[in-house]
């Protein structure tokens, strides 16, 4: 393998966490690290994160914001880029050129562009969610903005990469992109993450009594991520199963939307909203759980589903994106119709009711996390895409000086034919 030296973009990185980003490009560096290439991470610096941190191996460099308040959100945006290209700048005049750029979704996009065209940079590019998949279709202008700045980091890359089939397909009718130019990856999950963690009974406590059972969503409060659902399926399910907590965490601007909707279904001792966790307490909050639940209406690949199965949790999954493809019904988990909150209590009381079932999906979902999702295999596949990408460009740098030359060398030839003709006419009548 020929160790490459890589930038990675990327608005969040450790300890800066938005979405799932963060932990891919983490934990992507580190195992590409492992595998001999020099790894240097560009993002944002949010409070006291140190501009500079070697991160076991991976150089990360953070840039903070203009002084300046901007107008909105696409302003901030677009002032991250001009710094990220200013510190990358600085970077090559050090240490060199790289080999290959990775730009992780629309927010790095002009960084991205500006840093191939001006070092002749092989880029690589993953769309991690698209703004029409996120809103179900474009329906404002600052949502046609985002879609647009997607196309064109998509256009721009000489590789496209995403995390599901399911992704491909979208990417493909949204941006018309050739199909062979986008490769499916998936995302991992570190397999050492649950190592030497029990259940821990008193932290339970906090949420539970010993006798509930614990129905558990972690991620974002946001409208995609399907919580309403799990919440209006909560009814059915302490009916039939009273012992029941749902235990929701995570933060997100749903929030106290969510709030009002328990209040309002008058169901507020069975659910328990526990605002951010760190990783740690998330880490304990899975092994307290029963029943993971991840109700999804839009979700590209799902890393919270993994971190679940290799927790030994059995999971409840939408039949949608990414979790469709991550979970086999009744093999590694349950399946329940996206949207449904009739067919996700039926899917939670399926679990509730059969320990055996819960035995058998939990040992054949660990199973899966380790032969399909572990790093190591991810990293080899994305080192791939890198050939691909740099193979690509030293043939269109090739094809592009092969027609200068062939313009130079046809542009010669007219002033000969034109210096030529002149010759003829001048002395036609000599």
């Amino acid at each position: 393998m020929v160790q490459m030296k890589i930038l990675m973009l990327t608005w969040e990185y450790p300890p800066r966490i938005v979405g799932g980003i963060a932990r891919v490009v983490h934990d992507l560096s580190k195992r590409l690290i492992k595998d001999g290439h020099d790894v240097y991470v560009v993002t944002y610096k949010e409070g006291d994160a140190p501009e500079y941190e070697n991160d076991k191996g991976v150089n990360v460099y953070r840039v903070d914001n203009y002084m300046i308040n901007p107008n909105n959100f696409i302003d901030w945006v677009m002032q991250l880029n001009f710094n990220m290209v200013s510190k990358v700048n600085e970077i090559i005049q050090k240490e060199g050129n790289f080999d290959v750029i990775h730009a992780h979704d629309w927010l790095v996009a002009y960084a991205a562009k500006t840093l191939k065209n001006s070092y002749k940079t092989p880029l690589v590019s993953t769309i991690h969610a698209t703004e029409s998949g996120r809103n179900s279709g474009i329906h404002d202008e600052v949502q046609r903005y985002i879609n647009d700045t997607e196309w064109l980091l998509t256009y721009e890359s000489s590789e496209v990469v995403v995390n599901s089939n399911y992704m491909k397909n979208e990417l493909q009718r949204l941006f018309g992109l050739p199909y062979e130019k986008i490769n499916v990856i998936s995302n991992g999950i570190n397999l050492t993450n649950f190592t030497g963690v029990e259940r821990d009974y008193v932290f339970r406590r906090q949420y539970a009594a010993d006798n509930e059972k614990i129905i558990l969503y972690m991620g974002r409060l946001v409208y995609e991520k399907g919580i309403q659902h799990l919440i209006s399926a909560m009814p059915k399910i302490l009916s039939a199963y009273n012992d029941t907590k749902l235990v929701i965490a995570g933060k997100g601007g749903m929030v106290e939307e969510l709030k009002q909707q328990v209040e309002s279904m008058g169901i507020s001792n069975k659910v328990y909203f526990t605002g951010y966790l760190n990783s740690k307490q998330v880490t304990k909050m899975y092994k307290c759980a029963d029943v993971s639940v991840f109700p999804s209406t839009y979700e590209p690949f799902g890393i919270v589903a993994l971190e679940a199965m290799l927790a030994g949790v059995p999971v409840v999954v939408s039949d949608i994106g990414g979790l469709n493809e991550i979970v086999t019904h009744g093999y590694d988990g349950i399946k329940s119709y996206a949207g449904n909150a009739n067919s996700i209590a039926d899917s939670i009381l399926s679990l509730l009711y059969d320990p055996q079932l819960c035995t058998t999906v939990t040992k054949n979902a660990k199973t899966k996390v380790k032969n399909e999702y572990n790093w190591s295999k991810i990293a080899q596949d994305t080192h791939y895409v890198y050939e691909q990408a740099i193979c690509k460009t030293v043939a269109e740098r090739q094809a592009n000086e092969l027609v200068q030359e062939k313009a130079k060398k046809t542009k010669a030839l007219d002033g000969e034919i034109t210096n030529l003709l002149a010759f003829k006419k001048r002395h036609a009548y000599a």
